[in-house]
């Protein structure tokens, strides 16, 4: 990346938001199993991520009780960030998921602990509860997540 000198010239807050942005970019780098809908190439984590936020918009008439859809677009926003860390490991590969959630939980901590301790804190918070999927915003998203993938193999003919 090159230089980021200038952020210091930044109110801190500001700065910190900035370094954060930043390096969440780094998502879009991330290469998932499956392919975009026109099957020319594999997706980017990036790209997941837009879509199934977008998926929300579209679908939130679905869903069985009543969702809270900027939270579950939020949670979407945020819940594979830590794949920058983590790497993306689809369901069906985890042998182990106590280290995967091991990898996952430093990624997280290492990353959202670079934004200001207020947003630090609320992002991490709607991380972790999309991770447990107790609440009725947290289930939908991890249903929307995961008919994405689903949705996207099955137009491409399988395979991924």
């Amino acid at each position: 990346m090159k230089s980021t000198v200038w952020l210091d010239s930044l109110d801190q807050r500001l700065a910190d938001q900035f370094r954060f942005l930043l390096e969440v970019d780094r998502l879009k780098t991330v290469m998932r199993g499956n392919r975009i809908a026109d099957s020319s190439r594999k997706e980017n984590a990036a790209e997941h991520s837009w879509h199934i936020a977008l998926f929300v918009s579209v679908l939130a008439e679905w869903a069985v009780d009543e969702i809270d859809t900027n939270r579950v677009t939020r949670m979407l926003l945020l819940h594979d960030i830590v794949e920058i860390d983590a790497g993306d490991t689809p369901l069906f590969e985890r042998d182990d998921d106590t280290e995967h959630l091991q990898r996952e939980q430093a990624a997280a901590k290492r990353l959202f602990e670079l934004l200001p301790s207020d947003q630090a804190s609320q992002f991490r918070q709607l991380w972790e509860e999309f991770e447990a999927a107790e609440t009725t915003d947290a289930q939908f998203a991890k249903a929307i997540d995961r008919l994405q993938p689903i949705l996207l193999n099955h137009v491409v003919g399988g395979g991924t």
